[in-house]
């Protein structure tokens, strides 16, 4: 494997520097395993307000997308949406299975994988180091996340837009600032951290 650097590498990368190629697919299916209980414990955080539940799914999702990298944070995701629409109980409130995967919440777990995506290529830039920067990208991912989320559930519910905005959007943006805070905080203390220990 490639040596890597601080501007390309994962966080999670250099916490995790194994070099031999067995090694290191055998310590990424460990953490992908790892991010996806993650995920399914944040998912069931839920505040009940309407057809589309306050949880902490987001939360997981900004730490996972970023800590991990995008090719490892967007499998990450993927699998826990795979997981869940089989049927394992890892979404919000323990729900699972196709009908809950394509109801009204569906674009926004379809939203998840490509805010993952998307913070792990912002990160592997550096904007995962500094408290503004990595504001701003978690800021552009919750932007991904929302926009096939009302689009998708406006077409399910046949709400006209204001009504999709007052369901779909409106009530989730102080919890969304909260867990955007939490995770801009906590990544570059970590990077912080790791350059101490380095």
């Amino acid at each position: 494997m490639a040596a890597m650097t601080h501007r390309t590498a994962a966080l999670l990368d250099h916490v995790v520097p194994v070099r031999t190629p067995a090694l290191s697919a055998a310590a990424r299916a460990f953490l992908c395993a790892g991010g996806v209980l993650l995920l399914a414990l944040l998912s069931q955080v839920r505040v009940p307000i309407g057809p589309v539940p306050v949880t902490g799914q987001t939360l997981g999702v900004l730490l996972v997308g970023a800590a991990f990298g995008a090719p490892l944070g967007l499998a990450t995701v993927s699998l826990y949406l795979l997981l869940g629409a089989a049927g394992l109980p890892v979404f919000a409130g323990g729900e699972a299975g196709l009908a809950y995967a394509f109801g009204p919440t569906g674009g926004y777990l379809v939203g998840f994988a490509l805010a993952a995506a998307l913070l792990g290529r912002l990160a592997a830039r550096g904007w995962d180091k500094g408290v503004l920067s990595c504001a701003a990208a978690m800021v552009l991912a919750n932007v991904v996340v929302y926009v096939p989320g009302l689009l998708w559930l406006k077409l399910s519910l046949g709400l006209g837009w204001q009504a999709t905005l007052a369901a779909g959007l409106a009530p989730f943006l102080l919890g969304d600032a909260v867990k955007l805070a939490i995770a801009a905080a906590a990544l570059p203390a970590a990077w912080r951290l790791v350059g101490r220990q380095g």
